[in-house]
């Protein structure tokens, strides 16, 4: 059964990180009716406030969608989780709250790419728009919707860390998002008072008091309305079983990410051609580039079995565990404020380089099983090892007509030698850290790898075995002028009226960092695109 029951100016497919923003400040001004659906559902759990919780939240279906890759001979035909998130507040719910800005020359990059107006020096008062930033400092915010805090814990190996950076002859770095990334130091995380602090308590529970947002969760999009003038009309969505047709006034946005809103584009009819003909879609609208130059970053995790201190393998066991819940339920401290990364680092893979092209993600702990979060038995470190901006490109299409299907997702880790290069640099300088006297007291042995890997083709099949994505999937929709490209630099769709992308997919290539900061900016900046062309 299906009908159509309403109108608004604005419907926002997707809940996430980039809708929950647009919710926000399409609404802010009263003038506008908005409807943001969302696929999951409210993104209410015991685990999502408190940091540590990610480890529970990241194999749960009902907060993960649980995708995974398609077997590929690059690595090895494995298949490997793409956790995203489920329920509003998107992937902010279970990621690992790093907040990276990148590099100003990732954005210019951008421009140069063809998405003029997203040059640094464009989208730099975005992220300080965004952030409410604990620790101050030149060219940060301190009174956005969003908490960023450096991490407060600090333990014997991050420290020592610190120290044998220094000795290998690495910088410290007090703030990497103030200009110069290169160095060692802390992470900044969205926290407040040891919280997660997500989009929903930054943006979207403030919005749900007005009157001109409608949020509705458990809501599946089916497909886009498109009309004979090919202007986008609305949506179609099954919500408690029922199909439901809603009108948009002024424009459909699609925020579904960048796994899903290629998908939705293609089972609506817009996308390449024979990939339509494949799922036996008619082709509404010709768009080569849809679903393409899929990015994501590639990691692998180097681990130490440590002596003479403790790590979080024992310390979240036993009454440690019990004694660590009852520190951070009195006092919001300790080891549950801890997400995936206490110290950071942003290193070059070869002197010559201008920038850093590698991150490292330093935590207390070692994984006996890296994508299901369970810890080692004995005491161990790790230092998870991403290129920051692969060359290497796969896609994300539809597998068939079903809604409720996954997509087809090959990313194509690796396939680029400049990839290979980078990363196996990033190793060799994570060991030759390791080695330094500061930290090698307290290493037993290198597990992963283990000495035994020296050649560069050691290094590779290590690689290609054990390396995952750190879910940070970009550019299925990117933004340029090009025949490929599926946006214009204002975030329309290239020969659609009434439909625009604001998501991780518009992004033409990789930013150097997490990218959690980098969608939200796109967010904030597209909700101004979009109130431009209202007025």
């Amino acid at each position: 059964m299906s009908n159509t029951n309403q109108s608004f100016d604005y419907v926002v497919v997707g809940g996430g990180t980039a809708g929950s923003i647009l919710a926000n400040r399409l609404t802010a001004n009263g003038r506008y009716s908005v409807l943001l659906l969302e696929a999951g559902g409210q993104g209410k759990g015991f685990w999502i406030p408190i940091p540590a919780g990610f480890s529970k939240l990241l194999t749960n279906p009902k907060f993960n969608w649980r995708f995974s890759t398609a077997p590929e001979e690059s690595t090895l035909n494995r298949v490997i989780a793409v956790p995203r998130g489920k329920g509003l507040g998107g992937s902010t719910l279970i990621n690992g709250m790093i907040y990276v800005r990148g590099q100003a020359q990732d954005y210019d990059h951008w421009a140069e790419l063809g998405a003029s107006g997203w040059d640094f020096q464009s989208v730099e008062p975005y992220f300080r728009k965004l952030e409410n930033y604990a620790q101050g400092g030149e060219g940060r915010g301190t009174d956005g919707p969003m908490h960023i805090c450096e991490v407060s814990e600090r333990h014997t190996l991050s420290t020592a860390l610190l120290d044998a950076a220094q000795q290998a002859g690495h910088p410290l770095n007090a703030d990497y998002n103030s200009g110069d990334q290169e160095g060692f130091g802390y992470y900044q995380v969205a926290q407040h008072k040891g919280r997660r602090w997500s989009v929903v308590d930054g943006y979207l529970a403030p919005a749900q008091q007005r009157s001109g947002l409608t949020v509705r969760t458990d809501a599946h999009v089916l497909n886009l309305e498109l009309d004979e003038q090919k202007r986008c009309t609305g949506v179609r969505y099954v919500h408690n079983g029922q199909t439901v047709t809603v009108n948009a006034k002024a424009e459909v946005i699609l925020a579904a990410g960048a796994v899903q809103t290629p998908q939705i584009l293609e089972l609506s009819g817009i996308g390449k051609p024979e990939v339509l003909q494949n799922i036996g879609v008619p082709v509404r609208h010709a768009l080569e580039g849809v679903g393409e130059n899929y990015i994501d970053h590639f990691c692998t995790r180097m681990n130490w079995r440590v002596k003479g201190t403790d790590s979080l393998n024992e310390l979240t066991r036993g009454l440690s565990l019990v004694s660590a819940v009852g520190q951070y339920f009195t006092r919001r401290t300790g080891i549950l404020t801890l997400g995936t990364g206490l110290a950071f680092g942003f290193v070059k893979s070869r002197p010559e380089l201008t920038a850093p092209d590698v991150q490292y993600f330093f935590m207390h702990a070692s994984y006996a099983n890296a994508a299901e979060r369970k810890l080692d038995k004995l005491p161990g470190m790790t230092l998870g090892v991403a290129q920051l901006r692969p060359k290497s490109q796969g896609s994300i299409h539809a597998q068939s007509s079903d809604p409720y299907m996954q997509p087809a997702i090959k990313p194509n880790f690796l396939a680029v030698q400049e990839d290979q290069d980078s990363l196996i640099g990033g190793m060799q300088v994570a060991r030759n850290i390791m080695a330094q006297p500061a930290m090698s007291r307290y290493v037993e042995q290198e597990m992963a790898p283990g000495s035994a890997v020296q050649s560069h083709a050691d290094w590779l099949r290590f690689a290609r075995e054990n390396g995952q994505t750190i879910y940070h999937p970009i550019g299925t929709c990117r933004m340029g002028t090009d025949d490929n490209a599926v946006v214009d630099p204002s975030l329309k769709v290239r020969g659609l009226q009434g439909l625009r992308i604001v998501d991780a997919s518009v992004m033409p290539a990789m930013v150097s960092g997490n990218t959690q900061a980098a969608v939200m900016m796109v967010a904030e900046k597209g909700a101004d695109l979009i109130l431009k062309d209202a007025r």
